[in-house]
């Protein structure tokens, strides 16, 4: 599957937004290694800090539908932004503990530029389940 058809499935996803507040919305989509598509969408909350983000909302989805990061093949994310849209910082602490830190991300803005990423780039300097240490 090509990152163009990525960045497509993550608009699609981006139409399933709960976006009251922002009116901004945002989709993302995970490509599995036996093809399947885990889409996931902004959703807001009047108590702002309960919102969960696209990225994190399909992340969480994938894992709970199975999958692992040796699962994931390459990630798109979409949102209406000038440029390619980046990922907040909670975002990319999660895609930097639960992908591979190579796997391919998109990012795409409603225009035609694509950036690519991956999750290492995104945080290179991140938080890992290697730095806890027992005590």
């Amino acid at each position: 599957m090509t990152k163009e058809l990525l960045i497509q499935k993550a608009l699609e996803a981006s139409k399933k937004s709960y976006i009251p507040y922002s009116k901004f919305p945002v989709g993302a989509v995970i490509l599995m290694n036996n093809g399947t598509i885990i889409e996931g969408a902004n959703i807001e909350n009047a108590s702002y800090g309960l919102s969960m983000c696209a990225e994190r909302n399909a992340l969480y989805h994938a894992h709970l539908q199975g999958f692992s990061a040796k699962d994931f093949v390459a990630m798109a994310v979409i949102g209406p932004t000038p440029r390619p849209i980046s990922p907040c910082g909670a975002c990319r602490q999660v895609m930097r503990e639960l992908m591979q830190s190579a796997t391919p991300i998109y990012l795409g803005h409603h225009g035609p530029l694509v950036e690519e990423t991956t999750p290492e780039k995104l945080l290179p300097y991140s938080f890992l389940p290697t730095d806890l240490t027992k005590r």
